[in-house]
């Protein structure tokens, strides 16, 4: 029997054909993708996240809030009219202090002199005791209005009428014979002498205005060393004439602690 000779048969053939046409047995050459094929899908997970920006543990500078300085309180009626103490010494030696300083009339007119003193031991600021006295007298609503008169300040002899704030038992003393109590002010001669008990504690009447009172007080006793004499309440619901009692009560009339309001 004649053998047959191995080596090249036809499958042979063929894989030598299809090398030499450049085709790769697993597919395409040249890197070549068959659409025809199921492509690999690229998901979101499959993409690295991008890297998060870094956050700095250094604190951001703030700028500094400048300080706003808080606007002085406006003094109490009882500041502004002098006082250091609600307390009232009922009786003290009765030696008077002349409040130092000088200040000419501002306005037209005759000009009165005031004197402004007060009792040792009284607890108020001499100085805004006389401020207070001063401007209540050039008020354009007091004696001098419309010209009439105008004040100045004096701390000499010159003094035309003088101002004087005493305890209760002295300005009592001062004031006789007129009988005060010590509760009540007076004019005695060319002396306004206001009792420290009504600077200091006014008049129910002006519970509500106390600086109010203290104004009727210094225009009424001056009023009197100007030659006022007292006056009634003109009617219910009217204003006060400033030289009427009202220390004793405003009778139905209205506050008014002014001579020409």
């Amino acid at each position: 029997m004649r053998r047959r000779r191995a080596g090249w048969g036809v499958p042979a053939v063929l894989v030598a054909l299809l090398a030499a046409s450049g085709l790769g047995a697993c597919g395409p050459a040249d890197g070549a993708v068959r659409e025809d094929l199921p492509q690999p899908s690229v998901s979101a997970a499959t993409v690295p996240p991008e890297p998060a920006a870094a956050v700095s543990a250094a604190p951001v500078p703030v700028a500094p809030v400048p300080a706003v300085a808080a606007a002085p309180a406006a003094p109490t009626p009882d500041e502004l009219a002098g006082l250091t103490s609600r307390d009232v010494p009922q009786s003290l030696d009765g030696a008077f202090d002349v409040v130092p300083g000088r200040a000419p009339a501002p306005g037209a007119g005759p000009v009165k002199t005031i004197r402004v003193e007060v009792e040792q031991g009284v607890p108020v600021d001499p100085q805004r005791f006389a401020a207070f006295v001063m401007d209540t007298l050039n008020d354009p609503r007091s004696w001098g209005a419309g010209g009439r008169m105008t004040f100045a300040r004096t701390d000499g002899d010159d003094a035309t009428l003088r101002v004087l704030l005493a305890s209760p038992d002295t300005s009592r003393r001062l004031c006789r014979p007129l009988e005060t109590y010590g509760t009540l002010s007076c004019r005695n001669g060319a002396r306004a002498i206001l009792t420290l008990y009504r600077w200091t504690n006014g008049h129910e009447d002006y519970a509500d205005d106390p600086t109010g009172y203290r104004h009727y007080l210094v225009n009424h006793e001056v009023g009197h060393a100007l030659g006022h004499a007292h006056e009634r309440c003109p009617g219910p619901g009217l204003p006060a004439p400033v030289m009427q009692q009202q220390t004793l009560g405003l009778k139905g009339c209205a506050q008014n602690p002014w001579p020409h309001p």
